[in-house]
């Protein structure tokens, strides 16, 4: 009898066991304009099972841009963002303690080009002035990079009015249609921009040297972000969403641009294929290979915010508060 028990014992705790493992946390994951590009690492945890294998149940919210990911994140209708690391340095200097926890991409891959038609008259950045820029949405690193852009080019942040035309379709159709003279944007709606020879490019950080031109040194771009107190509160649930986010940046090192093009909704082509899967061979430099940003790219951000914003200038901001790297220091184990 006695062994009988503890048998049925032993069952139950195993039983136990599977069940805490097998657990799924439910993650609201905000983002803005999941076809472009620089998310590419959410599609793929996505469509490659990543999140599943971790136990994460992902519900993804694409918003017009990354702005209004930070904002559903503060207004608590998300849990993490795939956005902008520079999001963590404003929250910081407002009081609001939002962490990023995994880099994802160690490049911008924004770039800044001109309506063809007006290529002759605007020639540089120092050209924009008084023109209706595009932008994924005011507020977002597209809108920060074109002012920075500006105001290292003798310009002031304000003027030229910012134009929000989204990720997708419509910010293709917003420079074909003439509604904007110039585009501050990401691949792939630069690459079918650029191949249908609707813009000359100004500026392109989609490589080392692009990015040092413009902001002096590294930059890091998009990063998974959160409250630091939704940290506290589900320290588990994080390192399974960075888990499964470094599963796939280490996919991403090692899949040829036709296997991310094979793997993506084909609505992200714009329908193009061919096309796609060159914007994405541009792209493959700009992911992140540690899921760790550096301290000099930390500091070119911080330069970034503090220009554009006065209000940031006097602000004292810790950055080993804007990034928690212990969780992805496991997930490279």
């Amino acid at each position: 009898m006695q062994r009988r028990s503890f048998l049925l014992g032993a069952a139950a705790a195993l039983s136990l066991g599977r069940t805490a493992r097998a657990e799924t946390v439910k993650v609201r994951i905000g983002v803005g304009g999941k076809p472009l590009l620089y998310y590419l690492p959410l599609t793929v945890a996505e469509r490659k099972g990543f999140f599943k294998e971790e136990g994460i149940e992902a519900e993804i919210n694409d918003f017009g841009g990354g702005a209004r990911s930070l904002q559903a994140l503060i207004g608590g209708s998300v849990d993490v963002v795939a956005g902008a690391y520079e999001h963590t340095l404003r929250m910081q200097a407002k009081g609001q303690d939002v962490r990023a926890v995994c880099e994802l991409g160690r490049l911008p891959a924004i770039v800044i080009g001109v309506r063809k038609d007006l290529a002759n008259t605007v020639k540089s950045v120092a050209d924009l002035k008084g023109r209706k820029i595009g932008v994924t949405a005011p507020g977002s690193s597209t809108a920060l990079a074109v002012q920075f852009a500006m105001i290292k080019a003798g310009l002031k942040a304000t003027d030229a009015p910012l134009i929000g035309i989204g990720g997708g379709a419509g910010a293709i159709a917003a420079m074909k249609k003439g509604e904007i003279d110039a585009v501050s944007h990401l691949d792939p709606v630069i690459a079918k921009l650029e191949a249908d020879g609707d813009i000359k490019v100004l500026v392109d950080t989609r490589t080392d040297e692009g990015t040092r031109q413009l902001f002096g040194g590294p930059n890091p771009a998009a990063v998974v972000y959160t409250k630091q107190d939704w940290i506290e509160r589900h320290g588990v649930g994080t390192q399974k969403v960075v888990n499964a986010f470094t599963k796939a940046l280490k996919w991403v090192a090692t899949a040829s641009p036709e296997e991310i093009a094979d793997l993506v909704p084909p609505t992200y082509h714009f329908g193009d294929r061919a096309l796609y899967v060159q914007a994405v061979r541009n792209s493959l430099a700009t992911y992140s290979r540690t899921g760790i940003p550096s301290r000099d790219g930390m500091n070119s951000v911080l330069e970034l915010v503090r220009t554009l914003d006065p209000e940031l200038q006097g602000a004292q901001i810790d950055l080993a508060r804007t990034f928690e790297d212990r969780f992805v220091k496991r997930a490279m184990e």
